[in-house]
């Protein structure tokens, strides 16, 4: 008896050992880049790295150029091999702190730099994947310093936190978001409000709720404190401007191609029932993505396509007797 509960014992260690090495199959270190200065290894949130299927993007600082500048690298088949490094800040000033996000071909990059003689915080994206990328956008406009920022995006929806001294001798946390796809940004909000050190936020969201957590010596040292907003990130249309436009409009969506994630933005220039629905090249309808009364105003929709070929699409916006149809490329 005896025997047998030992044997028994065994088989369920060697299950859980098989089980074990299932879960946890690391592969070797790969080294992403290669030149003589340091990638700076001093500060955790010194960089940072997103995925969206097989594509994965690497930010941080560098200063092979002889100041600190922010630099990016993606590899398009889930981290097997990887692209060139890409230098996405040129100025004589420091550039720091990288934080990356991704939704779709949509890529993320918010840093903190100081070519304007104090530290703010700047963003930029890209909506290719990667390929090419558009201009600084600053973020932060005040005499001290607003530092070390976090940026996560859902869908056309994008969070940024990070550290700022506006308030005082010392940091506090901030938030803004865009919900445009970067496009546009409202107003800063302070989210702390304590007499000591609030610094190095990261931010994440699940569903219509927004996480913080950063570092805090409130209590006499660091500890770390968490916050959310169960209603922060908006989830289906969302009106982004109440502003009545001058007419119907139907814009492109963007990215275009995409994969699988694309937002669409509409105008109404009053209260009408509207309909935007998704085709096959074949006039199929696939999805219906509003259908329902609306007020005047400016609205933006997202599109997932994971369920769906690779192919062209059509979206028709129909409101009262205004009606437009739109081409798009899913490429999957």
């Amino acid at each position: 008896m005896k025997k047998i509960i030992v044997l028994f014992a065994l088989a369920i260690l060697n299950c859980s050992l098989i089980i074990d090495n299932c879960l946890c199959q690391w592969q070797p270190d790969v080294r992403l880049n290669i030149d003589p200065s340091a990638s700076w290894t001093s500060e955790n949130n010194a960089w940072c790295v997103a995925a969206s299927g097989n594509e994965v993007h690497v930010v941080w600082m560098d200063n092979r150029d002889g100041n600190a500048e922010i630099y990016y690298k993606r590899s398009t088949d889930g981290g097997t091999s990887w692209g060139a490094d890409t230098r996405l800040t040129n100025n004589s000033a420091g550039s720091a702190y990288p934080s990356v996000t991704v939704s779709g071909l949509v890529v993320n990059v918010v840093w903190e730099d100081n070519r304007d003689g104090n530290d703010e915080i700047y963003y930029k994206r890209s909506t290719d994947g990667g390929t090419s990328w558009g201009a600084d956008t600053r973020l932060t406009n005040n005499s001290a310093a607003s530092e070390r920022p976090s940026v996560t995006v859902s869908g056309s929806v994008v969070h940024v936190v990070w550290d700022d001294g506006r308030d005082g001798s010392h940091p506090e946390i901030y938030y803004k978001r865009s919900t445009d796809g970067g496009t546009s940004w409202g107003a800063d909000f302070r989210l702390t409000n304590n007499p000591a050190n609030s610094f190095s936020p990261f931010v994440s969201v699940s569903g219509s709720v927004v996480h913080v957590v950063w570092r805090d010596e409130r209590d006499g040292n660091f500890e770390i404190y968490y916050k959310r907003d169960p209603t922060g990130n908006p989830v289906g249309i969302i009106n982004y401007n109440s502003e009545i436009p001058g007419e119907f409009s139907l814009s492109q969506n963007y990215p275009n191609p995409f994969n699988p994630n694309t937002i669409i933005n509409f105008q109404l220039s009053m209260f009408n029932f509207v309909s935007i629905k998704v085709y096959h090249v074949l006039g199929n309808e696939v999805s219906t993505l509003v259908n329902e009364k609306l007020n005047a105003g400016s609205y933006s929709i997202s599109f997932n396509g994971s369920n769906l070929s690779s192919g062209i699409y059509f979206y028709k916006l129909t409101a009262g007797d205004f009606s437009i149809t739109r081409k798009m490329t899913l490429l999957k």
